[in-house]
């Protein structure tokens, strides 16, 4: 007669599943804990797939709105300062004016509005990191204003034609829905002051200027000069109030850029919630699953090597 043993076919290839899936689970946390992700495909995520897709893609949108947002702070953080610099200009236009007044002697007001008129070029001509001119409202590859000299503004018909900047302004999206414009052109800002400096340029020119030997003022010059102090303050007044606008984008600006870490951190929780693995959670289920495993070999031998002669009484 054969000795069969205790467990049966139908038994062993139970146990052989039990022995598959303990290690296919053991597996699996050891590649979580080793990747540090749940999963490597979105088909491991499960239900959670969906949110996940969705949480990407929109980091992805809010990155994108910060390295672009990023950029308009720069050139408005930049447009700020220079900005400054021309109302400090029409202030120090005002003064000069003023000075020559006061002390009735124009002899050195020349030589300062040329100081003036060669800076406030520099700075309207002044270009951003990439190359691009600041002020040039959309013809980035032009030089906005095109005058290099006082002669060449005082020959001009009309103070406009010292302007070759388009009237575009730069917009930015901070966000879903959201745009900001931003950006100031040479000619919104600088019309009035070149303008100043013309005038002043032009009548120095005429039968009654000539400033530069006024060691004394004549009445037509005294007059003139007077009128200037308040075409200076003018100017002066629209730039700060340029610039005010300037620093209220800028400020919008800087809202959105916290706004958008704020986003960027939220959705990265998100991300990590779905994606990342629970280091804790995943190495008290590593060891389940070691137990598991090492449980279901050690059945599975045991029940292989089981027959009936474990059961049959010994003769004495």
């Amino acid at each position: 007669m054969s000795i069969d043993r205790v467990a049966t076919n139908q038994q062993m290839q139970f146990f052989l599943g039990q022995l598959t899936q303990a290690g296919a689970t053991l597996d699996k946390t050891q590649q979580q804990i080793a990747s540090g992700k749940v999963a490597t495909t979105y088909a491991g995520f499960g239900d959670q797939t969906q949110v996940l897709q969705a949480t990407i893609s929109a980091t992805a949108r809010n990155k994108a709105y910060q390295t672009a947002t990023q950029l308009a702070v720069t050139q408005t953080d930049m447009q700020d300062t220079q900005l400054t610099s021309l109302a400090d200009l029409a202030g120090q236009l005002k003064k000069a004016v003023g000075d020559a007044v006061a002390n009735n002697d124009a002899s050195a007001l020349m030589t300062s509005v040329q100081g003036i008129f060669d800076q406030a070029v520099t700075i309207l001509n002044s270009k951003d990191a990439n190359g691009d001119y600041l002020y040039a409202g959309g013809k980035t590859d032009t030089p906005p204003v095109t005058v290099n000299s006082l002669a060449q503004l005082a020959a001009l018909p009309s103070v406009a034609g010292a302007f070759a900047n388009g009237d575009n302004k730069k917009s930015v999206q901070v966000a879903d829905g959201l745009t900001v414009s931003y950006g100031v052109t040479a000619s919104d800002v600088a019309t009035g002051l070149l303008q100043a400096i013309q005038n002043v340029a032009n009548f120095d020119a005429g039968p009654t200027g000539n400033f530069t030997a006024a060691t004394t003022l004549t009445s037509a010059q005294n007059n003139f000069l007077t009128g200037a102090i308040g075409t200076a303050t003018t100017v002066a007044t629209s730039i700060n109030n340029i610039t005010a606008a300037n620093g209220n984008v800028y400020n919008r600006l800087q809202d959105a850029v916290g706004q958008q870490t704020s986003m960027d951190t939220l959705y990265k929780g998100f991300v990590s919630n779905i994606q990342d693995t629970n280091m804790a959670t995943a190495a008290t289920q590593l060891s389940l699953n070691q137990t598991a495993l090492q449980a279901a070999l050690q059945v599975t031998a045991t029940l292989n090597k089981l027959s009936l002669l474990n059961y049959l009484p010994i003769g004495g």
